[in-house]
């Protein structure tokens, strides 16, 4: 059975009278967070994150997550709302950021929907079947983990968070196995939860209903028109994380956290990395290498992502005056 997020495009209201909100995407190093905190200074608008990472408590250098000042001057919905050894899903993302554009559309304010999780931002706008579409970032990670491991130790892992699905496939059944680790990794619920009558049947056209955005919504989207300045600012900002601790923070995690590699928190780019140096397995040249590496695809990925959503105003992130080019985008 195959599901993906759901197209609204034949169910469109009429946008006219709806209350307004921003989508503000780009890959990471991009400046997202500085337009939007200067955005909160000049306009009526209020931040909620759209990050997977800044979820985490504790969890700041490795996701650079914005300073107490930054925060203090322009604060941020949705950050530091779990522990790191807690999960949070696209369909989470969704509940709690429509109740938030609620209160803050209640208040007289624009909600500014600021971040890098290009899921989140297709979850919000276009709703989530029940089960997700394939996500490539999590199918690599799974190939790497039944590359290191075997079949026979993801089915172990499945049974320990969807014991229904794993006794009913074979040990060795590496497609199905993945497909439903991967289900639970981006919901955070097993497959045989989701795939329960009363949900595929019952709360279908609910869902339907649910997945029209009652806003009207101005995309803009920060891309970089040279990608080799991209690659050059997150060598720097990777550089400047590990001079400011990335791995004493983890070590800080580590005691005060019952943490664990295969945690959605620890395969964050940068905390993964930092967890195979601090075990032995890569060297202080590989961590520096591979962390650069994996951040650089992490930008690709989003800007795949990014090229798939035609409506979005493109600005270039490498531009001077990017907060100005961006009102500029919101008048018009």
């Amino acid at each position: 059975m195959k599901q993906s997020i759901v197209k609204t495009e034949d169910r469109k209201p009429q946008t006219e009278n709806l209350p307004p909100a921003i989508f503000l995407m780009g890959p990471t190093a991009s400046g997202k967070t500085g337009v939007a905190v200067d955005l909160v200074q000049a306009l009526p608008v209020e931040i909620i994150s759209v990050d997977s990472a800044l979820v985490y408590r504790d969890m700041n250098i490795g996701t650079a997550k914005p300073d107490a000042a930054t925060l203090a001057a322009a604060p941020h919905h949705l950050i530091d709302i779990i522990d790191p050894t807690e999960a949070y899903s696209a369909a989470a993302f969704r509940r709690d950021a429509l109740a938030l554009m609620k209160d803050i559309t209640a208040r007289g304010k624009i909600p500014l929907l600021a971040g890098g999780t290009m899921l989140y931002f297709k979850a919000l706008r276009e709703g989530l079947s029940s089960l997700p579409m394939a996500d490539p970032a999590v199918r690599a990670e799974l190939d790497a983990q039944i590359a290191l491991h075997g079949v026979p130790w993801l089915h172990r892992e499945l049974a320990a968070v969807d014991a229904e699905t794993a006794a009913r496939l074979s040990p060795n059944d590496t497609q199905r196995i993945q497909r439903a680790m991967e289900i639970y990794r981006l919901t955070g619920k097993p497959m045989s939860e989701l795939l329960k009558p009363s949900l595929l049947e019952g709360e279908r056209g609910e869902r339907e209903r649910d997945a029209i955005l009652p806003y009207r919504i101005t995309s803009i989207a920060l891309t970089p028109s040279d990608r080799s300045v991209l690659h050059q600012r997150i060598e720097t900002r990777f550089k400047q994380m590990l001079a400011s601790g990335l791995v004493e923070e983890l070590q800080d995690l580590r005691q005060k956290y019952a943490l664990h590699p295969e945690l959605p928190s620890m395969r964050c780019v940068g905390y993964r990395q930092a967890w195979q140096h601090m075990e032995g397995e890569i060297s202080a040249a590989q961590f520096l290498e591979t962390g650069i590496i994996a951040t650089r695809q992490l930008a690709k990925r989003q800007l795949t992502w990014l090229r798939s959503m035609p409506e979005n105003v493109e600005i270039d992130c490498l531009a001077d005056n990017l907060t100005r080019r961006v009102r500029d985008a919101l008048r018009l």
